[in-house]
């Protein structure tokens, strides 16, 4: 049996910091001491309804931790999503509606059971509403724990208050909210993205304050968007969702510029191929793991089959949605028709066919194809973008 501070090697070996230095061996130590598990914290603030890539690298370590017989306890920040975390940010978060925020939890929390085990000897759900709704002489203890000082020594505050950015004292809150999480479920270790270490750190001293043993910090580096430059995120709209289509999953990760490769195997633990695989080898490699972890083998496969049919050999998909049209002077003004299949504004469609960017039948149409007879159009493929087909039909 493997001693703890092997343990803590083993589970800090692709983490961006473990703090303080031997913490995590401690807990560990004094956990199989008092014959229990270990509890690994996580808290997710469900400000968007999906989970993506960027959110697997922390849940993959937490399965790390069920994996070697620890507890999991996963918090849903249905409370501090309607303060809204600060790491991070420039300006201050837009409020969801308390709605937004209970439906993105349901989805969070299901979509989490794509990875971590769902065995309630191994995860423990908690939304932290059960705790944070409290009286206000609680929250004045907790507001006792931390100083002005302490907040504004986080770069995202101090940034903005040398900026005369506003800080709302809700903001100034957060870091302590997300804090007293931890002493709600006497957490034994917490893990968090490298944007919040500071959060994790001040948990240690709210923690202290309680009375309760100091937890450990494990941070995890933090996985580009399809870009390769900014942090994954919904907002910035760089993100993979990991309940997308296979197909469209393979095709975005495609997207990814060469250079990131590097850190999206690492950071994702998905198996290199050989070292003389070329970059676009490599880059389909990479899309068939990330296709098959979420939807199976089959599927990653028929995803691959189905990018060299549409992008290499330029043939038409085998399945392609329909989309019904109506013409009342037996001409179709397409700018309309593509807003309204593809799901963007009229001046977005007149973009694209200006770029080059609509196809009919495979064919480029031009700038000045804004208005097309109907029997051109009926039964006809239209293509926006690259991946994007409807096949057209008189409605």
């Amino acid at each position: 049996m493997a001693s703890p501070a092997q343990d803590a090697a083993f589970l800090a070996r692709n983490a961006a910091e473990s703090l303080p230095a031997g913490g995590l061996a401690a807990r560990l130590a004094a956990a199989g001491r008092e014959g229990r598990q270990l509890r690994a914290k996580l808290g997710l603030d469900p400000t968007a309804p999906d989970i993506h890539l960027g959110h697997t690298v922390v849940l993959s370590k937490l399965r790390e931790f069920q994996d070697m017989g620890h507890r999991v306890v996963l918090i849903v920040g249905d409370y501090t999503a309607r303060v809204g975390d600060p790491s991070g940010r420039s300006t201050t978060r837009p409020v969801l509606s308390g709605e937004e925020i209970d439906a993105n939890a349901r989805t969070y929390q299901e979509q989490a059971f794509n990875i971590l085990l769902d065995d309630p000897q191994l995860l423990e759900v908690r939304f932290n509403s059960e705790w944070l709704d409290m009286k206000m002489e609680e929250l004045f203890r907790l507001a006792r724990t931390t100083t002005l000082a302490q907040l504004l020594e986080r770069d995202d505050f101090a940034n903005r208050w040398s900026a005369r950015a506003p800080i709302s004292i809700l903001e100034l809150l957060y870091p302590l909210l997300q804090g007293y999480d931890s002493v709600a479920v006497r957490s034994d270790v917490e893990l968090g993205g490298t944007d919040q270490t500071f959060n994790l750190l001040l948990a240690r001293d709210i923690q202290r304050a309680f009375g309760q043993p100091e937890q450990a910090v494990l941070t995890m580096p933090i996985l580009p968007g399809v870009d390769g430059v900014e942090k994954m995120s919904k907002s910035v709209g760089n993100h993979i969702g990991i309940t997308e289509p296979a197909g469209e999953m393979y095709g975005r990760t495609l997207s990814l510029p060469d250079e990131a490769m590097d850190t999206w195997f690492d950071l994702l633990a998905v198996p290199r191929p050989p070292a003389e695989t070329s970059p676009r080898d490599m880059k389909h490699a990479l899309a068939h793991a990330i296709v098959a972890r979420f939807h199976g083998e089959e599927a990653a496969d028929t995803a691959a089959e189905e990018f060299t049919r549409v992008h290499v050999r330029r043939e038409v998909p085998e399945d392609i949605e329909e989309l019904s049209f109506e013409s009342a002077n037996g001409q179709v003004h397409l700018p309309a028709l593509i807003a309204e299949g593809f799901g963007m504004s009229r001046s977005e469609a007149r973009r694209t066919l200006a770029q080059g960017g609509v196809r009919l039948d495979g064919e480029p149409l031009a700038a000045e194809d804004l208005d097309l007879p109907r029997e051109r159009l009926d039964g006809a493929v239209l293509q926006v973008g690259k991946r994007h087909f409807r096949r057209l039909r008189v409605g």
